[in-house]
């Protein structure tokens, strides 16, 4: 990996961790709910990306509004494989949330 390539990735994850423990300092300390939260990450999100992409004075248009959607889905789905990948170096065996609230409320097996 080039060095350039490496300092994006490590500024990627330092303004990771920044919104991260904002968004904790949030819920913890201002004692917000977690899911407006993240209601308004998602939110600060959207008006940056707009931004980013059309400026103060524009907006995007329906297909941009999906190219930014389609960037976060595979963004998610991203998360998701490093996070389930985090879960078994632990030894765990994890399983999506909707997996697990099913099995709650149908009790055990």
């Amino acid at each position: 990996m080039s060095e350039e390539k490496q300092k994006q990735i490590e500024a990627h994850n330092k303004a990771t961790d920044e919104f991260v423990q904002l968004a904790n300092r949030m819920a913890n300390e201002d004692g917000l709910d977690i899911k407006m939260v993240s209601a308004a990450l998602m939110a600060a999100s959207g008006v940056y990306a707009t931004f980013m992409a059309a400026g103060n004075q524009g907006f995007l248009a329906p297909g941009g509004v999906e190219r930014v959607a389609e960037v976060y889905k595979r963004n998610l789905a991203y998360i998701q494989e490093r996070k389930k990948e985090e879960l078994e170096a632990q030894g765990l065996q994890p399983k999506p949330v909707a997996q697990v609230k099913a099995e709650a409320e149908s009790g055990p097996s």
